[in-house]
């Protein structure tokens, strides 16, 4: 409570009882020649129960706003709030796109103007992602001026706050993205913690659009309604498939991949490979069936099976009853099914594009669209839809200074294609953490580890199996425990990279990370870009 509210009530209280008394001694005689009339008891009476109705209905307005602001308080502390900032009406549709696409995955959420963002709703809020334009050379939108003056200069912290930036800018200006940027950095700085690195979108670039419409449905439950831009994917062959943990309840597998024609295209390492996916060979087959179509008819170009296995089924099922009539129309009208993103394990010069890939199930045990696709159903020298997204906020570092690598599970992929472009780089001073369930079984790259390992490519590895017991069951037990040999590696300039989990591992390592540099350190290495992740 302020102070200054009761002492402020207690000389008020104070000033008036010395006037009571100053007044009292106007009773020492009869000061009053006659008793009050009728009407003058009436009207003395009215004033009273007036002022008692006026003290009454203030008294409530105060406690219904208080009851209204704590109820929007709880509620957007429950929502995931999508707040927005536009000059010209681009930010504010895409902030409404990802309403749609959280709670088509299960996740509560609302758009709010960047305007109506107060303190107070943003202290009660766990999570926020910022849609935020650049206009001009660098200035906020217009309508963001009220919260720059109201918000951006508070010192409150939010360290309960989790948070995510989308950023609109244009590259032909100097000052790209500095709105975004901006209150990415501010948020860093009052304590909140990113949910994901910063997205950056240059000219609406399609596929950075992607990027943020997948990391959207990663918060709920991964399902996404088609994408918002078609990818242009180009023809890959499924060249070989290996389980690399056998044994393990929770099987992934080693995808290879290479263009059909044969011309192989530059990535770098961190870059992501978009897969469009298809249903099940039985699930089409059984849908055709249904509905009495020849799945090899010609339309469009191509058989009626193909347009049935990448298309989502609602869209199927709504357009069905009007099959027979006018197929072309029908087939040129289907949504596509949402792409789904992997980080790539290997470099241009191993001459193979390779994944690593979870097999996911749902509640009722039915494979998850794309690694049900890779994993079980494509079959070997089958034609694979794939495009390379540059992912720039995970290329790799400087080879001269030294590189500490965290993650978990298939999160391994974007690790290993950094090691070995450190090692084609004869980068040497590398450190590896890195969780999984069982030792028996989770040796993903196992080969490849020990044999840099021993060629002193490897300065450090720190593999944790949380399944298996031990002093340290998670990565992030492991990174604490490790905290000195953090701190040495960051003095001697070390970047930090982290590729896995967004929910559990991320959030937890990022936390260990702020334990033991503190989190003005880690603030400037976000700034600086030694402190990078990839999570999904």
């Amino acid at each position: 409570m302020n102070w200054r509210v009761p002492l402020g009530n207690a000389v008020v209280l104070g000033l008036l009882g010395a006037g009571a008394l100053a007044l009292a001694r106007l009773h020492a005689w009869p000061w009053w020649p006659g008793d009050a009339l009728g009407w003058q008891w009436h009207a003395a009476w009215a004033c009273l129960a007036g002022y008692t109705l006026l003290c009454v209905a203030v008294g409530w307005r105060g406690r219904v706003a208080n009851i209204v602001a704590k109820t929007a308080a709880t509620t957007s502390g429950k929502q995931t709030l999508v707040v927005w900032a536009s000059q010209t009406g681009f930010a504010h549709e895409l902030a409404g796109r990802s309403v749609a696409t959280l709670e088509g995955a299960g996740v509560a959420a609302r758009a709010l103007p960047l305007e109506q963002l107060d303190a107070a709703t943003l202290r009660q809020a766990t999570r926020v992602l910022f849609i935020a334009s650049t206009t001009g050379e660098g200035d906020p939108p217009d309508h963001a001026t009220g919260f720059l003056r109201r918000v951006l200069s508070d010192t409150q912290t939010l360290p309960a706050l989790r948070y995510g930036v989308l950023a609109l800018g244009d590259r032909s200006y100097e000052q790209f993205c500095a709105f975004g940027r901006e209150l990415d950095e501010w948020l860093a700085h009052r304590g909140a913690h990113a949910l994901f690195d910063r997205v950056e979108i240059d000219n609406a670039d399609p596929g950075a659009l992607r990027h943020w419409q997948y990391l959207l449905a990663q918060l709920g439950d991964g399902r996404a309604d088609a994408d918002w831009e078609r990818p242009q994917y180009q023809r890959w062959e499924l060249q070989a498939r290996e389980q690399s943990n056998p044994g393990c309840e929770a099987p992934a597998w080693r995808v290879t991949l290479q263009p059909f024609d044969a011309t192989w295209p530059q990535w770098q390492a961190g870059d992501i490979a978009e897969i469009g996916p298809c249903h099940s060979p039985a699930d089409v087959e059984d849908w055709l069936r249904e509905h009495a179509l020849d799945g090899e008819a010609i339309v469009l170009g191509q058989p009626l099976r193909q347009w049935v296995a990448r298309s989502q089924w609602a869209s199927l099922d709504t357009a069905a009853p009007a099959l027979p009539f006018d197929l072309d129309a029908w087939v040129a009208n289907l949504q596509p099914l949402p792409h789904r993103e992997y980080s790539i394990a290997s470099t241009p010069a191993e001459r193979r594009l390779e994944l690593l890939v979870r097999c996911q199930r749902d509640a009722e045990g039915r494979l998850g669209l794309g690694s049900g696709w890779l994993c079980q159903y494509a079959p070997l020298g089958g034609e694979i839809a794939l495009r390379i997204r540059a992912n720039p906020g995970f290329h790799a570092p400087d080879p001269t200074l030294p590189l500490i690598l965290i993650g978990n599970g298939t999160g391994l992929a974007g690790l290993r294609s950094q090691l070995r472009a450190r090692v084609e780089a004869g980068a040497r001073r590398n450190w590896l953490l890195f969780g999984e369930r069982h030792a028996a079984h989770d040796g993903h790259y196992a080969a490849d580890l020990k044999q840099w390992r021993q060629g002193g490519w490897l300065s450090r590895w720190d593999a944790v199996y949380s399944r298996d017991g031990g002093a340290h069951r998670y990565v992030q037990d492991a990174l604490r425990a490790a905290t000195p040999i953090l701190r040495e590696w960051v003095d001697a300039g070390a970047s930090i990279y982290v590729c896995g989990s967004l929910q559990g591992m991320a959030p937890a390592v990022d936390a260990v990370i702020e334990e033991a540099l503190g989190a003005g350190r880690r603030e400037d290495l976000l700034g600086s870009g030694r402190y990078r992740r990839d999570v999904y």
